[in-house]
């Protein structure tokens, strides 16, 4: 099946921000340009194409053959001990996806679905408000890009973890703990409980949070393995 089609490669580079072979350099100054990007690049998956996956062979719904991971993730932890590739079954990737659509839909435009990622995760701990010192206009549209790509590839278990991986590195200057992570995995999960309604059933629910716990997890083991080492690099 195809992927999500990710943003172009020139805009691409200025939302998300340095590779992570420059991740010693992000805290440079934003580009003001980066304030006016367009974020209409963003194509959701066509609902024949999610709907196709009833076609390869995936499990029945009612049936609970929905197989999580080969690894170890799961809905109610954030693993910091290991970064393996995350194994979704096909019904939960189905899932997850279609209620990201969802929410694109209901939201209207991709500015204002970055504008309630934003202020949901903002007002779920008013302590860690501190972390947010990018521009609002830029954050808004780093946040919307990245979940868009995360979820775009939560197909792919080799294309996820690179795709987590990169952003990992843009936040090693964040200590992000695995307290915060469940903290703004709760407050997007939430946030799309509460536009979707019925729309966000249990299995999109539970696809959300073990994705989510993942890329948390991630984001503290490689801030645990590789900052040191890149600033001995610096």
């Amino acid at each position: 099946r195809r992927p999500l089609e990710a943003p172009r490669a020139d805009k691409w580079s200025q939302i998300r921000g340095p590779s992570p072979a420059a991740a010693m350099s992000i805290n440079e100054d934003i580009p003001e340009e980066s304030e006016n990007l367009d974020i209409s690049d963003y194509d959701a998956v066509p609902d024949d194409e999610v709907g196709a996956m009833e076609d390869l062979g995936a499990p029945n719904r009612e049936s609970g053959d929905v197989m999580v991971t080969a690894g170890a993730y799961n809905a109610e932890e954030v693993n910091t001990e290991v970064f393996e590739e995350l194994h979704l079954g096909p019904v939960l990737v189905q899932e997850v996806q279609n209620a990201w659509n969802a929410f694109l839909r209901s939201t209207g435009s991709k500015e204002a679905a970055g504008e309630a990622i934003y202020s949901s995760m903002y007002d779920a701990a008013p302590s860690l408000q501190s972390l947010f010192k990018t521009p609002r206009a830029v954050l808004v549209i780093r946040l919307m890009s990245g979940i868009h790509e995360i979820v775009s590839q939560v197909h792919d278990p080799k294309g996820l973890k690179t795709v987590v991986e990169a952003i990992g590195f843009l936040h090693l200057h964040l200590d992000v703990t695995t307290p915060r992570v469940a903290v703004f995995r709760d407050a997007i999960v939430e946030l799309l409980q509460s536009e979707l309604g019925d729309g966000m059933n249990q299995l999109a629910r539970k696809g959300f949070c073990i994705l989510l716990n993942y890329v948390g997890g991630a984001y503290v083991y490689v801030r645990e393995k590789y900052s040191e080492r890149l600033g001995c690099l610096a």
